[in-house]
C-alpha cells in the first residue's frame, strides 16, 4: 500500500469514528465539535476520484533497493574475506594401518572403505544363509576366517565363515 492510500484509510476511519461518537452521544452533527487533526500536510486529500478502482500498484509492498551499485573491489573484498578462506590444518598424520594421510582422532577414509567392503561381504553371506534380510534373528554373529574354529562360548551364536585370511584390522575377540 502506498502512503497516500494509508493516509486516506486513516482519514476515512477517523471520519467514521467521529460520526459514531456523535450518533452515540445523540448530538446533531452540525453542533458537535469535530475531531481535530493537524491539517492537510499530514492527511493529504486524494488526488483521484473515490469511486475509481484502485491501481494494482497500491497493493504492492515495496522493498528497499540499493541506492548505488557495489563496486567490483567491494564485492571481491567481501567474498575473499580472511574469515571465509580455508584454514590450514595442522593435525594431519599418516594412518598407522595403511599409511594414507588422515586427521588425528578421525577414522582413515581408506581403512573405512575396506571395513565397509568386508562388512558388505559378511552381510551377503548372512543373506544367503537366512533367505531374506528381515528374516535374520536378533542374535550375535561370529565371523570365522580360514584356520579358525568356533569356541565353546560361540555355540548359541550365528557363525559366518569367510574363505580368506582374517584382515589385520579385524580383531579376533
Amino acid at each position: 500500500m502506498s502512503l497516500v492510500s494509508v493516509l486516506n484509510f486513516l482519514r476515512r476511519s477517523l471520519q467514521r469514528a467521529e460520526s459514531m461518537l456523535t450518533d452515540i452521544a445523540g448530538l446533531n452533527r452540525s453542533v458537535a465539535p469535530a475531531l481535530a487533526v493537524h491539517g492537510p500536510s499530514v492527511l493529504p486529500q486524494p488526488a483521484h476520484d473515490e469511486t475509481s478502482t484502485p491501481s494494482f500498484l497500491d497493493s504492492i509492498f515495496w522493498m528497499a533497493a540499493p541506492k548505488k551499485r557495489r563496486t567490483i573491489e567491494v564485492n571481491r573484498t567481501r567474498r575473499r574475506a580472511t574469515s571465509k578462506l580455508m584454514k590450514v590444518k595442522t593435525n594431519i598424520e599418516p594412518c598407522p594401518e595403511c599409511g594414507h594421510l588422515k586427521q588425528k582422532h578421525v577414522l582413515c577414509g581408506h581403512c573405512y572403505a575396506k571395513v565397509r567392503r568386508e562388512t558388505g561381504e559378511i552381510r551377503k553371506v548372512i543373506y544367503a544363509m537366512e533367505g531374506k534380510p528381515l528374516n535374520t534373528p536378533a542374535m550375535e554373529t561370529v565371523v570365522l576366517y580360514d584356520g579358525e574354529t568356533a569356541k565353546e562360548v560361540d555355540k548359541d551364536k550365528r557363525i559366518v565363515e569367510r574363505p580368506r585370511k582374517r584382515p589385520s584390522w579385524f580383531n579376533l575377540s
